[in-house]
């Protein structure tokens, strides 16, 4: 879905400027062609010079995917840094990211990105390349040492994340074991997920007014109005033109998704941009569950929800009128909408359960404590020589039950 270009410049803006880059300057360039050697026409070229030398700037973000030659050119001809729309973003990724597997995303991304880059001016190369100080002047055979040496560190790379990836399975088994449903919150980033996320939970999540505040997934036990308990994941947002190599290394972590009984799609809906950010968001989803790597089944759709959050920007929820079916209005700040988005919750993982019936004698309180825990008990009836429970639970724990130690 096509945006307007004010639009565009306005996300790359605040895209640089939540890294603590100074914006002196921003303009849009309409292209008649993509020039293969700079991208930009030749006078287009010779206006953006003329602006960092007036701005005195060291560094230009262009809001596209540059190739590496015109990447290159482009530093030869304005003289300073520049970094197109990928190396911002993954910029940005590598700032944020706390977790060992969030730096070992981002180093793969990273490295994946300039391994492309070596055709690029040895200068460079020598302020990127950190622990390859080692290396001797310019040259074909320092490039391919270069490449080599990038290609070992993506393939040590690859492996301690397939480490990470076996950990998270064995914790994903050890919740299927306890067991409770998940949620997972996906969106744009800065849709407000971390801040809802704080709302239902009252963690105390990063969360702030800036795009990819969060990075690293996080999980919290929630409790839904029935006394169902769920876990609650906060996943990393997702952007336009999100780079391929992210999506590649973030697999990971977004196999909560995949996991997930219901996926919570938060949009912000006073964005003026918020249906093209909804497919965005679509689009990367799909994605994951295409091909003989899909880590998402394909009908993630029957699964997900979609949450319009900061209706108080526009009046409230009830001022909101939820088009899509079985879409909500909310605002995760103000708290309004947030009882319905409860309830709906409950409504939706109720619908898999089975309601059954169970007698459990007087020595079986363990058992019943169990039934509490992972069920909804719908009725009651205390005996002399026991207890008679009517529950609703997945077909899955009706089974688990009928496996407990009387």
């Amino acid at each position: 879905m096509p945006r307007a270009a004010e639009a565009r410049l306005a996300e790359a803006v605040s895209l640089a400027a939540s890294i603590g880059v100074a914006i002196v300057h921003e303009a849009i360039h309409p292209l008649r062609a993509r020039r293969p050697s700079t991208l930009l026409g030749e006078g287009q070229v010779e206006m953006v010079k003329a602006a960092l030398q007036e701005q005195r700037a060291e560094l230009v973000v262009v809001d596209a995917a540059l190739s590496p030659v015109q990447q290159r050119n482009l530093e030869r001809d304005w003289g300073v840094k520049v970094i197109d729309r990928t190396g911002l973003i993954l910029e940005i990724f590598g700032e944020r990211a706390r977790t060992r597997e969030g730096t070992l995303q981002v180093e793969l991304a990273h490295l994946d990105y300039q391994r492309t880059r070596l055709v690029r001016s040895w200068t460079h190369l020598e302020r990127q390349r950190g622990g390859f100080g080692f290396l001797g002047g310019p040259g074909e055979s320092q490039i391919e040492i270069d490449r080599r040496l990038i290609g070992e560190r993506i393939v040590k790379l690859k492996r301690e994340l397939e480490q990470v990836r076996r950990t998270r399975g064995l914790h994903r088994r050890a919740r299927e074991r306890v067991p409770y449903p998940v949620i997972a919150l996906v969106g744009y980033t800065n849709a407000g997920k971390s801040t809802l996320f704080n709302a239902l939970t009252g963690a105390g999540v990063y969360a702030q007014d800036q795009l990819f505040a969060t990075l690293d997934p996080t999980m919290r036990e929630i409790s839904l109005p029935s006394g169902r308990h769920a876990i609650l994941s906060d996943t990393v947002g997702f952007i336009s033109e999100l780079p391929t190599q992210l999506i590649e290394a973030f697999r990971a972590t977004l196999e909560e998704v995949s996991s997930a009984d219901i996926i919570l799609h938060v949009r912000d809906v006073a964005h003026p941009d918020s249906a093209a950010q909804r497919q965005d968001v679509v689009t990367v989803l799909d994605g994951l569950a295409e091909g003989p790597n899909a880590t998402l089944d394909p009908g993630w759709r029957s699964r997900t929800i979609e949450v319009l959050n900061k209706a108080d920007l526009l009046g409230g929820p009830e001022a909101i009128e939820a088009r899509a079916e079985g879409a909500m209005a909310i605002s995760a700040l103000t708290g309004e909408g947030l009882e319905e988005l409860r309830a709906l919750l409950d409504e939706r993982l109720a619908a898999g359960m089975e309601e059954r019936e169970y007698r459990l004698g007087t020595e079986d309180g363990s058992r019943l404590a169990w039934l509490y825990r992972h069920g909804e008990v719908t009725s009651r009836a205390d005996r002399d020589d026991g207890v008679t429970v009517r529950v609703r639970l997945s077909p899955a724990d009706h089974a688990r039950f009928a496996q407990l130690p009387r």
